[in-house]
């Protein structure tokens, strides 16, 4: 590989903060933020909206669209049996 062309690759910490979750893994992005971890470093922290922990299809609080009444309407609509 050449020399000073690849970002580094270094352990990131991904936190959700409205979930509470945070996770420790290897990435190439940056942040000014860091934060202490549970074996006692510092290690940049990266704030995302979205996480296991808070999204609705792992979570199981996922809207159920009901699509039998979806079709009902259109055949309302559309005048079609």
């Amino acid at each position: 590989m050449k020399k000073n062309l690849h970002p580094s690759y270094r352990p990131v910490v991904f936190r959700d903060p409205s979930a509470g979750f945070a996770f420790l893994t290897r990435s190439t992005v940056t942040s000014a933020k860091t934060v202490e971890w549970e074996d006692g470093r510092t290690y940049p922290v990266v704030d995302v909206d979205v996480s296991s922990a808070s999204h609705p299809f792992y979570t199981g609080r996922g809207r159920i669209v009901d699509s039998a009444g979806r079709v009902e309407r259109f055949r309302q609509r559309y005048g079609t049996n």
